[in-house]
């Protein structure tokens, strides 16, 4: 039967074009035609070369046209063929390997589920397809989610597995069938791999050992109708009381300009809310969101959003992310070289935050220091730190109005240091002696700053300045001051005028500037500026009396701008700062039963990476056993150590690392994850049938839709797997070569009648 046009005028399928061979099956009277056919053309060049009665162009198309049809009667009397290799019928095993994950339930398929079109094709022994494949193969059914696994006759397909790793099941095929004739593999499923990194080195396998994988493709390639939070950008550590602002993304096909809900919780409280408009000629949206991270541990937020009318997948509506809310005491040294308010209010902003330290070095003469809200009598007893180590036990500095002559070389290294080595937070505030009012132009301070050192203010170039944040700092967790941006904003209008005294260069490259003051011509001056600097960053704030935004008399006493804008400035100037041993894992949240990779980062007091530590995980399960994970050096990079478990139990999992050496603590570290269902196989849950596409193209298969699944039968035995037999198939009786003769022949009649010629 004829089933598509490509077969009626070329008699066979595509695929045995594609696989066969070209070649000729001719005999030894052959060369007798060929003398004949070179004898009609030459007495066809002589009758027309004797005609005069026409053009010359005429006689060429005509003459080309009468060798045509004799090149090709003298190609179809050499009996071209393509030779073909078959599978050998009932001698070869055929896996067919259907896809038994949750994603399966979508019902995108002729408004019913992927599975019912699977039970429907597939498992059932009394379905057309099957049957076709078994008239020629021994079929082998597997079903698979994150592995392969026989599908015993007493079996059915369950559709709940949680991940499709399509490069492991197609590895466990691979490897059961392995010695046996295997004519290929149909691989039944959306495409959508929730495995890491293993499809393409199981795909090379299978294309070594010839063994072709022919895709079918179940489901929409595109949502019509569905809403699913995308992706959440939140930290995945902060300190405990930290404002967040959180990234949302919304992939949202088929409701363009509607307004939805997004509502946070931690821990099944709700700890904020948005209205989001969706916009309007895209099918994404992001919003930031606000929250307090005001309860220490490992906090797990979970974003939702009401499942709208006509959505196709409700599981995807919602989102969970864990953030470990660290309730530590993090150290800020402040070094100010004059008295002066701002000092005083600084400290005063920072009084009720019972996770900031503010150790201040307050200069009162040459060589003499007063030391506030130090640990002991000892520290920093002979002024400001002098080796790297004690200046490396804080996380943060600030530079208050104090000169760069006040150090020595060695400790304005130190400083340099502290931000690109340590990875420490460099705050540097205006005043008189300070940038390059304060001599550090040319110093290994300037070159960590966020901006140009050059040019000085004449000081009677004071600039009263209106302070406002830019568009980046807008949405920036350090300067807002309300609970909307356009609540901060408001307050920020609120706020005095202030003063600057230290001239701005042109901003680093990388720099970007988040507050801006506006003096009285309108020209606008960075006064917040910041940038990435090695492994840590430096912020200027070039503002000297940010102190008149608390004591001004337009300010109101219940007004708390100035208290929130310094605790957050202060908070963001050490988030982030690593300690000596620094973990994490792979990934906040696996699915149970599922590998743990552990990531620990080790250094020595002086911030040098380590790569002879002994460092052990302590592991305490949601049941409360624990047991210990040696973490190794990996040798790829210096001082990361790397660890691995398996999540057997679902639940939250508590890392403690420690890691030692010469038999002294270095350090220790704590994480978090959890182990539970992560409904990955709803998000992203459309057809991907470019990957189902390149896994039968690298392996010699084919790719099929549902409508196409009625040629499996016939297309497999030409994809030379197993036991094969060489076939050839004649090319001269194609339909095609005899309606070109009879066209070619025709209109050589009609262009001799217009010329005269018949």
């Amino acid at each position: 039967m004829v089933d598509s046009p490509f077969q009626f005028f070329f008699r066979y399928r595509p695929i045995v074009f594609e696989q066969g061979d070209f070649s000729f099956d001719f005999s030894a009277g052959i060369y007798v035609a060929v003398v004949l056919v070179a004898t009609a053309v030459a007495l066809a060049v002589i009758t027309y070369r004797q005609v005069t009665s026409c053009r010359v162009r005429d006689r060429i198309i005509l003459l080309g046209l009468r060798a045509t049809i004799l090149g090709i009667l003298l190609l179809c009397l050499f009996e071209p063929v393509l030779i073909v290799r078959t599978a050998l019928p009932q001698q070869n095993i055929l896996a067919v390997l259907l896809d038994d994950s949750l994603s399966m339930k979508v019902a995108d398929w002729d408004n019913q589920t992927r599975a019912t079109f699977i039970r429907d094709k597939f498992e059932s022994s009394d379905s057309p397809v099957i049957k076709d494949l078994s008239d020629r193969f021994l079929i082998r059914t597997f079903r698979f989610s994150s592995t392969a696994v026989r599908l015993e006759t007493e079996e059915s397909l369950t559709f709940d597995g949680s991940q499709t790793h399509i490069g492991t099941a197609l590895d466990a095929i691979r490897q059961e069938l392995s010695g046996l004739p295997v004519a290929g593999i149909v691989l039944v499923s959306d495409g959508a791999d929730t495995g890491i990194g293993e499809l393409s080195d199981s795909v090379l396998a299978l294309n070594l050992e010839n063994i072709p994988v022919f895709t079918v493709g179940i489901g929409q390639e595109t949502a019509t109708q569905d809403i699913q939070i995308n992706r959440i950008g939140v930290p995945r550590t902060v300190l405990m009381g930290s404002s967040l602002l959180i990234d949302v993304s919304i992939t949202h096909p088929g409701y363009a300009g509607e307004t939805i809900t997004i509502d946070i919780e931690d821990e099944g409280l709700l700890v904020g809310t948005e209205q989001v408009r969706l916009a309007d000629s895209a099918n994404s949206t992001t919003v930031q969101m606000r929250a307090i991270a005001s309860e220490p541990g490992p906090r797990v937020f979970s974003f939702r959003t009401p499942l709208l009318p006509g959505e196709l997948i409700a599981e995807n509506n919602s989102r969970d992310v864990t953030v470990n809310v660290r309730d530590g005491r993090e150290k800020i040294l402040y070094f100010e070289g004059e008295p002066r308010f701002e000092t005083k209010f600084i400290r005063r902003a920072i009084d009720d935050d019972q996770n900031l330290q503010l150790v201040v070095l307050q200069r009162t003469a040459d060589n003499k220091h007063l030391r506030l809200n130090v640990d002991g009598e000892n520290e920093l007893l002979t002024g400001f730190p002098k080796t790297r180590d004690e200046l490396f036990a804080y996380r943060g500095l600030l530079l208050g109005s104090i000169e760069a002559s006040a150090f020595t070389g060695d400790q304005l290294q130190m400083i340099a240091d502290f931000v690109d080595h340590r990875g420490g937070g460099l705050l540097m505030i205006g005043g008189g002696r300070t940038f390059t009012e304060g001599g550090y132009e040319g110093t290994p301070v300037a070159k960590v700053l966020p901006f140009m050192l050059g040019h000085q203010l004449d000081r009677r170039e004071l600039l009263q300045l209106k302070v406002a944040p830019t568009k980046s700092g807008r949405v920036h967790a350090v300067t807002q001051l309300g609970f909307t941006e356009e609540e901060s904003l408001e307050h920020w209008n609120k706020l005095p005028q202030v003063t600057n005294v230290n001239a701005i260069g042109e901003l680093a490259a990388g720099a970007t500037a988040l507050l801006n003051g506006i003096d009285e011509a309108g020209i606008a001056h960075p006064v917040l500026v910041f940038h990435r600097y090695g492994r840590g960053k430096s912020i200027a704030f070039t503002i000297q009396d940010s102190w008149l935004w608390q004591m001004h008399a337009s300010v109101s006493l219940e007004d708390q701008s100035h208290e929130n804008y310094w605790r957050q400035l202060l908070r963001w100037l050490i988030d982030g700062v690593p300690h000596r041993v620094d973990a994490q894992v792979a990934f906040d949240q696996v699915e149970p039963g599922e590998i743990v990779v552990i990531e620990t980062t080790v250094v020595d007091d002086t911030y040098v990476e380590l790569n002879d530590a002994v460092v052990v995980a302590q592991v305490i399960s949601p049941n409360g056993d624990s047991f210990k994970v040696p973490m190794q050096w990996t040798g790829k990079r210096n001082g990361h150590y790397l660890g691995e478990f398996k999540s057997v139990l679902p639940g939250q999992y508590d890392i403690e690392i420690t890691a030692m050496r010469a038999g002294d603590s270095i350090g220790t570290a704590t994480t978090y994850m959890r182990a539970g269902s992560l409904a990955s196989e709803y998000f992203d849950a459309s057809m991907k049938s470019p990957v189902l596409f390149q896994i039968a193209e690298d392996t010699g298969g084919r790719f099929y839709t549902p409508e196409m699944i009625s040629n499996l039968a016939k297309d497999i035995p030409y994809a030379a797997g197993g036991v094969t037999t060489a076939e050839k198939r004649a090319l001269w009786q194609m339909p095609i070569v005899l309606i070109i003769l009879l066209g070619l022949i025709c209109f050589e009649w009609v262009y001799r009648r217009l010329v005269g010629l018949a």
